[in-house]
């Protein structure tokens, strides 16, 4: 059990001052639990007391008010958008009530890696300017099957190539908390512009941590599910083994839904999972019916070696200790585990992510897709395309995967880093054996300043030390909001992390929902008045 001492150091961890996000879906008045934002568009839409158009063009004209601000896009689709909310009112109007999907008429934002057959496709690189795909990926699919209205592309670090956003070829994108700093990366436009209320929700990308950070740096729910769980047709590929496609979301509630439409097994992607499609938001029932314990059997389990590590700072290492106490008094049980090769999945995931990326990334060449630069004959061509391209952090893994897979270095680098891989998978098992699910921070800091480490790529790196473990052992992490950290005009969000079993999206949604509704804070960014 979390001693004494813990509960003490911890307590001064949480704040008393609430940050409310005026003029927006998110706003709750004074209540403190986090709403369902796309759950009230639909019970608005389905009584008429909205339109579909009405909500649209609610969202838009937030979205183009807070842009200059925040940037958090990269292609804004409000002609296309209004039309489909059109489409959603005339299907009321003749009604067609009983036939709304689960998203109908939720304005949703889309990382800029996600293919759209109706906007730009560029993954955040100049390689891709204004490459536009003739189909949509799956995810995207679903997203339209359900009735949702697609207001844009999102910013995103190059091919998901980064921690802050900041190795975007086009902008970067700024943290609605604090303006000079970070939203994190790589899906930072997808979690800046929910927390923005830029739009009710957004699908991100997570290859190492790419969902979760951001979330918590933002202050908002991230989910990044276990690897097949959603389909990767259509979604560039940086690192195959680990790329998933999640969902950010104002609350858990909202990532559930999304995920229930995302879901599934599709046969465009060989390594989507044939496991059934729970009904994940039917399993969030409403706190007032559930008992005074309602957590009470549950095992958590907090990993050692993230609360060890000498780089996590003191505010984010006391929130997760006041949310571990949180879970205590709503009846779970919170034992220390060890991971002990948790510190070996970084140097692991930096040989395996790059190599990967180093060919996947051969494709884009100056012939198939994007800009082709002048080149005497077809090799200089290539390389010039390339070079004129790929931005400085593309070329710095590309670089470094091709160096772990040649020859003579393959055994002492990529092969060893795949055994390094497999004991990490082991440690998991073993973990979650004795415990439901483990706790651990998202990143060692809070938001840090724009330029910061953009400089310092091996600091950076270090910043996906708590995410990187999940994304190699292919498992489901949720991540909620838990406190505040020092920093900025009105404190840094700080975000507590959930990993569960393979599969396990229900068990951890279910359990982050009662976090988030019995936890007396409210973690809407504050009002851009800039």
């Amino acid at each position: 059990m979390i001693s004494r001492h813990l509960h003490c150091s911890a307590q001064a961890a949480i704040p008393t001052r609430t940050h409310v996000l005026e003029t927006s879906e998110q706003q709750a008045s004074t209540h403190q639990r986090p709403i369902s934002v796309i759950r009230k568009i639909r019970e608005s839409l389905i009584s008429r007391e909205r339109t579909a158009v009405e909500i649209t063009e609610g969202y838009l004209a937030k979205l183009q008010e807070r842009e200059p601000h925040i940037r958090s896009f990269l292609h804004i689709s409000a002609e296309k958008a209004l039309l489909d909310a059109e489409e959603i009112d005339k299907l009321l109007s003749e009604g067609g009530g009983g036939e709304l999907g689960l998203l109908a008429g939720v304005p949703l934002g889309v990382k800029d890696n996600l293919c759209t057959r109706d906007m730009p496709s560029t993954g955040g690189s100049q390689i891709l300017k204004g490459y536009c795909p003739p189909y949509d990926a799956t995810a995207v699919c679903k997203l339209r099957e359900a009735g949702a209205v697609l207001v844009g592309k999102t910013n995103m670090d190059e091919f998901g190539m980064g921690s802050s956003t900041e190795s975007s070829a086009y902008q970067v994108t700024s943290n609605p908390w604090d303006l000079s700093r970070v939203p994190g990366g790589s899906s930072g436009g997808s979690a800046a512009a929910v927390a923005a209320g830029q739009c009710a929700g957004a699908l991100g990308s997570d290859t190492g941590g790419s969902i979760r950070q951001p979330a918590s740096f933002c202050g908002i729910v991230g989910l990044k599910p276990s690897y097949g769980r959603v389909s990767r047709f259509g979604l560039m590929a940086y690192a195959s083994s680990l790329d998933v496609v999640g969902c950010l979301g104002a609350s858990v509630l909202d990532t559930a839904i999304l995920l229930q439409v995302i879901a599934g097994h599709d046969k465009n992607d060989s390594t989507s999972s044939l496991e059934e499609v729970p009904d994940y938001a039917a399993q969030l029932l409403p706190v007032e019916g559930l008992s005074s314990k309602p957590l009470a059997g549950v095992k958590f389990g907090l990993i050692k070696e993230t609360m060890d590590e000498e780089g996590v700072e003191e505010d984010v290492a006391s929130a997760v200790k006041a949310a571990a106490l949180h879970l205590q008094e709503l009846g779970a049980s919170v034992t220390e585990v060890s991971l002990p090769m948790f510190s070996l999945g970084l140097p692991a995931y930096y040989v395996l992510a790059p190599s990967e990326a180093s060919s996947n990334l051969a494709r884009y060449d100056g012939v198939r897709f994007g800009p082709r630069a002048h080149g005497e004959e077809v090799m200089s061509m290539f390389g010039n395309s390339r070079a004129e391209g790929f931005g400085p952090e593309v070329k710095r893994r590309i670089l470094m995967g091709t160096y772990a897979l040649s020859a003579g270095y393959y055994d002492a680098f990529y092969k060893r880093s795949q055994q390094v891989r497999t004991l990490i998978q082991r440690d998991f098992k073993a973990a979650l054996q004795d415990v439901d699910v483990l706790l651990s921070p998202v990143a060692p800091s809070a938001a840090y300043k724009i330029g910061e480490k953009l400089d310092n790529p091996l600091s950076m790196y270090l910043g996906d030390l708590m995410t990187v473990n999940v994304n190699l052992a292919g498992l489901p992490s949720l991540v909620v909001p838990c406190g505040i950290a020092k920093g900025g005009t009105c404190g840094l969000p700080v975000g507590l992390q959930m990993i569960g079993p393979a599969f396990g999206e229900e068990v951890l949604l279910r359990l982050g929902h009662i976090f988030e509704q019995t936890l007396p804070m409210n973690f809407n960014a504050p009002l851009l008045t800039s």
